[in-house]
């Protein structure tokens, strides 16, 4: 496996859920437990960071490590190259984005993703995905799909249904599900001179329609890898609902 680091960007203002990486998930702030899924993978360090210090000094305290970013960036992967720099990661490093709002990301995922970014020259990207398995799912926007080759590199994402089966799909009768849909699972792993070139391009056409910063790669021709998560990777925390869904999955293990 490649060496590789982990930036969690944790930013702290959320419409939903003020304070968002500090939620309490039975005892323990979420941004910590993210911070302890990705300790048990193969990284080479982990890196919170966030433009809020008592977010950082939470981490701190659970014996993590964290960096004040500014509290602008338009992105978690502007937070993510922030923290790149300010941490002086060589142009060998493959840097792993886990979103600061995946409390129970398998840390097996995490060494998966990570292995599928390990040519620098060709800038390839590394992401992962899931079946999609019910058609609710498939027509919910907030589910994103990807479309891929056989050789599992990216087409192209949508909010949308993706792809359309125009003989199957009927918007009265839920459509028979297969391989062909996926979700895209919202991590990702950098050659770190692909994460810096992507966020200095401006956000792209594609990219603004669908409101999908991972379209910015495609649109500049950038590869990503895509593959099938070995484990099931739960939902996020978005809403007061999110997070007590989480708070049973905690006390049912």
């Amino acid at each position: 496996m490649n060496d590789f680091k982990v930036v969690i960007p944790a930013r702290y203002g959320s419409t939903r859920l003020p304070g968002k990486p500090l939620l309490d998930l039975e005892g323990i702030p979420m941004i910590v437990r993210v911070a302890m899924q990705v300790s048990q993978s193969s990284a080479s360090e982990c890196i919170v960071a966030t433009d809020h210090k008592e977010v950082a000094d939470a981490v701190e305290r659970a014996g993590f490590r964290a960096v004040i970013t500014n509290n602008d960036l338009p992105s978690g992967s502007d937070r993510v190259e922030a923290a790149a720099r300010i941490c002086q990661f060589s142009e060998d490093d493959i840097v792993v984005n886990v979103q600061g709002d995946e409390p129970m990301i398998p840390p097996e995922v995490i060494d998966q993703v990570a292995a599928l970014s390990g040519d620098p020259d060709r800038h390839v990207v590394g992401t992962l995905c899931e079946p999609i398995c019910s058609g609710e799912e498939l027509v919910n926007p907030d589910v994103v799909k990807v479309a891929c080759t056989e050789e599992g590199r990216a087409l192209y994402f949508s909010r949308a249904p993706l792809p359309w089966d125009r003989e199957a799909f009927n918007p009265s009768i839920p459509p028979e599900l297969g391989e062909h849909w996926r979700r895209h699972i919202g991590i990702y792993a950098f050659p770190r001179g692909a994460l810096r070139q992507f966020v200095q391009w401006k956000p792209t056409r594609l990219e603004r329609l669908e409101s999908l910063e991972q379209l910015r790669l495609l649109e500049h021709g950038i590869d990503i890898a895509v593959a099938y998560a070995t484990r099931s990777v739960p939902a996020g925390v978005d809403t007061p609902a999110d997070a007590e869904r989480i708070r049973n999955l905690i006390r049912s293990m």
